[in-house]
């Protein structure tokens, strides 16, 4: 499984202004909303995706990826991993710079579909935990 190094992810993060969060949750106990809140929080503009929710965080929720009117820098997917390759595709159609699959959501073809159509891609890995390693 390849993850791009420490410089690539720090640079990922760094130059990231957008976040789509796909499969956040309006649930504050969800994992999905504590590292957004906190993503939100550090300053990157949050975009909630999940088809169940109105509003997240404060933020307009959008049912798809393909919905959202703005510039998305990173897709970062909270969803299990069997629905990660549509979320991919749908990023890729949406022209995101960068895939990133949460701890525990591993999935090889859609990290290769991404990285041939030139995104860069994170796997298994917490985006929270990078940030606040790399970037506090």
């Amino acid at each position: 499984m390849a993850t791009p190094e420490k410089e690539s992810i720090t640079k990922i993060l760094a130059s990231a202004k957008t976040i789509a969060v796909v499969g956040l949750s309006g649930k504050p106990y969800r994992a999905s909303f504590g590292v957004s809140e906190t993503l939100q929080s550090s300053g990157y503009r949050i975009f909630p995706v999940n088809p169940n929710e109105s509003k997240v965080l404060g933020e307009k929720c959008y049912a798809r990826l393909e919905d959202i009117p703005e510039k998305i820098d990173i897709v970062d997917i909270f969803r299990r991993s069997e629905f990660v390759l549509e979320i991919v595709e749908a990023a890729i159609r949406k022209g995101a710079k960068a895939i990133w699959m949460q701890e525990g959501v591993i999935h090889e073809e859609a990290a290769e579909r991404a990285r041939a159509a030139g995104l860069e891609v994170v796997m298994d890995r917490c985006i929270l935990k990078d940030h606040r390693k790399l970037l506090s």
